[in-house]
Order: C-alpha cells, then sequence, then structure tokens
C-alpha cells in the first residue's frame, strides 16, 4: 500500500503546473481526519497518527504559501474532542505544545503568522502559553496566515455571536434594524478573515462537523479518502485543481458570469 501510495504522489507531481496562479483561493481551510485510523491501518497507537499528521501539516502550510494562498484554516480541536480517551486528549495537548515550539522556526523561516480562533481559556495553562508565545514570535510574518481552531464549535461561536449583539441592543448600542450579515460577521472568531473558498476534508467522511457553518456557505467543498497524515502537496494541489475546475456562481447562472 506504502508503494502504490509513493506512486501514486509521483505521478500527480506534475499537477502544480496545471494551477492557474490568477485563481488560487485566498482562504483554505482542512478537516485534518483520519489520523487515528491512519495508525490502527499501521498497527500503532493512535497518538502515532496525531504526531504523524504534524508532517503534513508543515508541508501544507509550505505548499499553501508557495502558491500564494493568504490563510489557511486546520481545524486542530474542537470541543467535542473533549469526549475522547483522556490518555489521547492528554497526548494531543502535548503534542500541541511540543509542535508549535519546533515550528517556530518553520513557521518565520516562511514567513506565515499563526492566529487561533475558539476559547483557548478551556486549554491546558502549558498549551494556551505554547500558543500565544508562537502567536507573538510570528505577528510581524505577512506572506499568509495560519489559522488553528482550537476547542473550536462553530455552533457554540454563532450563539455567542448572537448573545454578543444581543446584549448591546438591551443596552442601546444598536438598534434591532441595524442587525445585519456584515455585523453578525463582525461578532464571529473570524471578523478580520475572510471566508474560506475552498473546504477540504480527508479521510473519506463525508461531514462539516460543527466546522466554519457560517463562514463556509459558498466554499467549495472537496473530500478525499486520503487521510490526513498521508495528505501531501500533490494532494493539495489536486484539490486547488478541482476548485479551479468549478463555476462558483453565487446564485447567477453561467450566461451571467460569462457577460461580467
Amino acid at each position: 500500500m506504502a508503494q502504490i501510495r509513493f506512486e501514486y504522489i509521483f505521478l500527480m507531481d506534475g499537477l502544480r503546473d496545471k494551477i492557474d496562479f490568477d485563481k488560487i483561493p485566498q482562504h483554505v481551510a482542512i478537516i485534518m481526519d483520519g489520523n487515528g485510523r491512519w495508525a490502527k491501518s499501521h498497527g500503532m497507537p493512535r497518538v502515532v497518527g496525531h504526531k504523524t499528521g504534524v508532517s503534513s501539516v508543515r508541508e501544507v502550510s509550505e505548499a499553501c504559501a508557495e502558491l500564494g494562498v493568504k490563510y489557511l484554516t486546520l481545524y486542530t480541536f474542537s470541543t467535542e474532542n473533549w469526549n475522547r480517551p483522556i490518555t489521547e486528549v492528554n497526548a494531543l495537548m502535548a503534542l500541541l505544545v511540543e509542535t508549535i515550539k519546533h515550528e517556530i522556526k518553520t513557521l518565520n523561516k516562511n514567513n506565515i503568522k499563526l492566529k487561533t480562533i475558539g476559547d483557548l481559556s478551556q486549554l491546558p495553562e502549558r498549551s494556551r502559553k505554547a500558543l500565544l508565545e508562537g502567536i507573538e514570535q510570528t505577528k510581524n510574518n505577512t506572506r499568509m496566515t495560519l489559522v488553528l481552531a482550537l476547542n473550536y464549535s462553530s455552533r457554540l461561536e454563532i450563539v455567542n455571536a448572537a448573545r454578543q449583539i444581543a446584549e448591546k441592543v438591551a443596552k442601546g448600542l444598536i438598534q434591532p434594524d441595524q442587525v445585519n450579515e456584515a455585523l453578525f460577521t463582525d461578532h464571529l472568531h473570524t471578523f478580520d478573515i475572510p471566508d474560506p473558498e475552498l473546504l477540504i476534508r480527508t479521510s473519506g467522511e463525508l461531514r462539516i462537523s460543527n466546522y466554519l457553518l457560517w463562514q463556509i456557505a459558498y466554499a467549495e467543498l472537496y473530500f478525499t479518502d486520503v487521510f490526513w497524515p498521508d495528505f501531501r502537496k500533490a494532494d493539495l494541489h489536486q484539490a486547488i485543481l478541482e476548485y479551479q475546475n468549478r463555476e462558483r456562481r453565487f446564485g447567477k447562472i453561467s450566461e451571467q458570469l460569462v457577460n461580467t
């Protein structure tokens, strides 16, 4: 199986030459799924899959920066993930600290800024401190922003935005007829980030899993059977090409797009 995968990547390596660099999505979001199943298929503990997946994060981040993607958002840890076995949760939190410390140099070398969305207050102090240090050390980078969705729930994000707006209405700071999509967007974690144009999910699952529900209203969805630890530049290039071959109409018809 590993040999077949290697041959596939070798054959796909020329896909980059087919990409139209004038049509690169500004924001790519990824659900990094399949770490545990990858480990199981290799007869290893689940945590090994998570550790191996870090290599994919590094390669895909660098590949996105090379292509000119401005924002890459990775679903790193959801609020639902706290329900996993405590040993796996602890291992993930420790891996987060280790990864941030080891990858800061790579982020700075590639001029990539680190950012997070989600409720960091629930993370262990050591993990939160490592993240904040990483954000501080990369804050002046301008080539691309790598956004980690940590302890993130899109439904909770939407509820919190609605609550904030309701409180402002109650205090008379805004009027009900001022509430619109733009104002609502300004109260989300992603208020300063453009909506994703492309959402990728690995491992063959066909779900959104409470991820950027408001923001992906017009995103192109791309699903692949490849487990995240095996996801490489060639796979990203394939997803970008698929995105570029789709017609993005935003409610219009094809003829209207031709005439604009």
